[in-house]
């Protein structure tokens, strides 16, 4: 991770790669729904990176015929984005803690997800108190909006 002050103060981690997350963040594959975190403003906002493949294990039941990223999934990869940006911003000392998402509201799914796609998850922080932090998110493919939520979650010890 590379981090950088900008001229307003807030620091800015350029990227977070695949290595740096799975330390990170305990999900793993099949779970892991982010493969790399950019353009990071520590206790702000992030953008994780999703790209969506063919050899996903969910495209074998849903749907076969018509394969769709399952709704869901593509809220938990949000979710997952702002738990790295969370542990960015506490640093290594609330590596590898666990997140439990508490509430998700406003859940809008505007367009699929498919094979192929390029899923870009903004998140941004609304608040936060102690270990419970509420974000919005937005999930774009080529600059469209494919979902957008609110939610909230706890961050705590195993």
């Amino acid at each position: 991770m590379n981090a950088h002050t900008e001229n307003a103060g807030a620091v800015t981690a350029t990227s977070v790669d695949i290595k740096r997350i799975l330390q990170m963040i305990p999900h793993r594959y099949p779970m892991l729904m982010v493969d790399r975190v950019v353009d990071m403003k520590l206790d702000q906002s992030a953008v994780g990176i999703k790209n969506v493949s063919i050899n996903e294990p969910f495209f074998q039941g849903h749907f076969p015929s018509e394969p769709v990223m399952p709704g869901v999934l593509v809220v938990e990869a949000m979710a997952q984005t702002a738990c790295v940006l969370v542990v960015s911003t506490f640093g290594s000392d609330s590596e590898g803690k666990l997140v439990y998402f508490m509430s998700i509201d406003g859940v809008r799914f505007r367009r699929p997800v498919v094979p192929g796609d390029r899923l870009e998850l903004h998140v941004q922080k609304m608040q936060s108190r102690a270990n419970v932090w509420k974000f919005s998110g937005k999930a774009m493919v080529e600059g469209k909006v494919a979902a957008e939520a609110t939610f909230a979650a706890m961050i705590r010890d195993r």
